[in-house]
């Protein structure tokens, strides 16, 4: 049986949308392979860790027919790139093979039955459905994923916290060091809900999301059960296990009154951090900031008796404050805002920062200081 005969583009496309959970080693060898479903002209590509499960429908030509097998996804891809965009290729099913066609170019691949895939058991219930622009969501993900744990044995760290609550869906990420919180306004109104994505997850939505803006663009269905999260967009259907445990209370991290305030450029600053960092040592990543009236200075030294300092004019007449950071976690925040101004709000040189974008609370990155 033909499986499917289509273009090299449409298949890579189709794979490549459900083989980034997919891992190379795996104790379950079949879970490195991508279940393909053929039901009648419809060719369905489902792929799993256990924990994640992305499933795909597409039209792709072939045969019309029942017919269901798992071939290695990673393998099938890698083969499918050597060949070019334009040129037709199909799979048939030869006994326990695949068969791969493209040009004067012939693959057969060794498969494993379908039933033994283990398919994500999906959650009995899920509550509401709500959707939101597939751009606002990827955004919201860039502004604080970069402060999730990794493999911080505090589970509940490693991932993302979602809470949407009326018409306004946030996000917060942190790690014990420095968090980031960001939201924005819904068209719709949306029972609270709070859940935690766990980091894979969290990575693998931002990779397929859609950046496209403007009048017509592309959204995601989400909906919440009390163990898993199931999100539909462009076709597909993305399954999830949530991370159980409870998040801190992100309200009582963030500083409310810090009476000193400085206002300056985003790029400006974060050349000046970029060029200090160059100074400090793999291990220790401590800068130091004096602020003063009408000064910020950022230095940094190492362990070889090197030194940077950078100078930047601010507009300032507060107290004069020393404190030291950990300079990957302001190069992050700072890297991953679009806006052209950041505000900086401190109290003293033991206390933590607050990191925000001018007239705009959508935005909030609290950062602990560090002795030097």
């Amino acid at each position: 049986m033909i499986v499917l005969k289509t273009t090299q583009n449409q298949l890579l496309g189709a794979l490549q949308s459900v083989a980034g959970i997919v891992e190379r080693r795996h104790t379950l060898p079949v879970l490195a392979n991508v279940l393909l479903r053929k039901n009648g002209e419809t060719v369905q590509l489902t792929t799993s860790d256990l924990e994640i499960q992305i499933r795909t429908a597409a039209t792709l030509g072939g045969d019309s027919g029942n017919f269901a097998t798992t071939v290695g996804a990673r393998k099938l891809i890698d083969i499918l790139r050597t060949m070019p965009a334009d040129q037709t290729v199909s799979l048939e099913s030869s006994q326990s093979k695949l068969i791969l066609k493209g040009g004067k170019s012939k693959f057969t691949l060794q498969t494993l039955p379908a039933e033994d895939f283990p398919l994500v058991q999906e959650a009995p219930s899920f509550g509401p459905a709500f959707s939101v622009p597939q751009k606002v969501l990827k955004d919201l993900m860039s502004q604080v994923s970069f402060a999730m744990a990794v493999q911080d044995i505090r589970y509940y760290l490693n991932g993302i916290l979602f809470v949407a609550e009326g018409n306004t869906l946030s996000l917060v990420a942190t790690d014990g060091h420095r968090l980031a919180f960001a939201s924005a306004t819904l068209d719709v109104e949306v029972p609270k809900q709070e859940v935690i994505l766990p980091r894979k997850t969290v990575l693998e939505l931002q990779r397929l999301l859609s950046d496209a803006s403007g009048d017509n663009q592309p959204v995601i269905e989400m909906q919440f059960a009390s163990n898993q999260a199931r999100f539909t967009f462009a076709g597909m259907e993305f399954v999830t296990k949530l991370v159980e445990g409870k998040f801190p209370d992100y309200n009582r991290v963030i500083p409310r009154n810090h009476p000193n305030h400085i206002v300056l450029g985003r790029a400006p600053l974060l050349a000046s951090m970029q060029r200090t960092a160059i100074m400090t040592s793999d291990k220790f990543k401590g800068v130091r900031l004096t602020i003063e009236p009408g000064t910020l200075r950022i230095a940094a030294n190492n362990a070889e008796q090197e030194e940077a300092v950078d100078e930047l004019d601010i507009d300032y007449g507060g107290d004069t404050i020393e404190i030291g950071f950990n300079v990957t976690y302001l190069i992050d925040a700072l890297a991953n805002m679009g806006q052209d101004m950041v505000k900086i709000d401190l109290q003293d040189g033991n206390s933590s920062a607050l990191m925000t974008i001018p007239d705009n609370d959508t935005f909030k990155y609290v950062v602990m200081p560090m002795r030097i």
